[in-house]
């Protein structure tokens, strides 16, 4: 089976001391190790605090972004190899609202317009360094209407992970998240998450072969609350959590962790 794996991306929220309260109150709640993966993923500037909040504790470190070059003039940007160095076992990339180019009050948000060769880029610079990527893909809910919904995992998969070989993929986990259910309060029916998940592994097996496919781990993201966890990590395709909103609050996080524990029967 594979080990479920609840991540938290706090997105651009919550200050130094909001942060270390929420990793108390989380390692509090978890006590012993879980059975199964937890991460925070804070801004990059809480980084290194967060790395020491979180240290002897079950509860894992990722970044929410980083760039494809090792070095150089690239202002504001972030290595690969400096987010290892804080402590960081996964980084988030691709998230929709770095995709997209469309005005910040759209529920897709973001305006950063990144392509799937420039997160093809970063992802082997994480996996070069020692990161395991999330690499997230999605649709619209316009494309979803207009049944491209394969379509646009088949491009977004392909590009998104070009370069990496098959060697390297199993270091990778795949994170499912419907634009249209990102901070809506809608999220997608278990049929429709379990649906997709099915397809991304059917499609990373034509990339990397089906046996490393069926290793690898691909997390639902989208408006994931206590009150739906449940019924989406009892499918079988779905190995765990991206969560937005929901991971700001230690009580509701920790009940989106049990929740998983309890569908996945671990």
């Amino acid at each position: 089976m594979r080990r479920p794996i609840v991540a938290g991306n706090w997105k651009m929220n919550l200050d130094l001391a909001s942060g270390r309260r929420l990793v108390l109150e989380l390692r509090a709640a978890l006590g012993a190790a879980p059975p199964l993966d937890v991460a925070i993923i804070p801004p990059a500037i809480y980084l290194f605090p967060m790395a020491r909040a979180v240290a002897d504790s079950p509860v894992m470190l990722g970044a929410q972004n980083c760039w494809r070059d090792s070095s150089g003039a690239f202002t504001g940007e972030v290595s690969a190899a400096m987010v290892k160095e804080t402590g960081c076992t996964y980084v988030v990339l691709g998230h929709s609202e770095r995709r997209h180019t469309i005005g910040p009050k759209d529920p897709a948000g973001g305006v950063h317009g990144e392509n799937d060769a420039l997160i093809a880029e970063k992802c082997v610079a994480a996996l070069c360094a020692g990161l395991q990527p999330i690499v997230c893909v999605g649709e619209t809910l316009e494309q979803r209407d207009g049944g491209e919904t394969e379509a646009v995992l088949d491009r977004q998969i392909e590009g998104s992970l070009a370069g990496v070989t098959a060697d390297r993929a199993k270091d990778l986990i795949v994170a499912y998240e419907p634009v249209w259910a990102i901070g809506t309060g809608r999220n997608a029916s278990p049929e429709q998450a379990q649906a997709s998940h099915a397809y991304i592994r059917g499609r990373l097996g034509r990339l990397f072969g089906q046996g490393t496919a069926d290793d690898l781990r691909i997390q639902y993201g989208g408006s994931v609350k206590p009150e739906n966890v449940v019924e989406l990590m009892k499918c079988p395709d779905v190995d765990g959590a991206l969560v937005g909103g929901a991971s700001l609050k230690a009580t509701d996080f920790a009940k989106i962790i049990e929740g998983c524990v309890r569908a996945k029967g671990i």
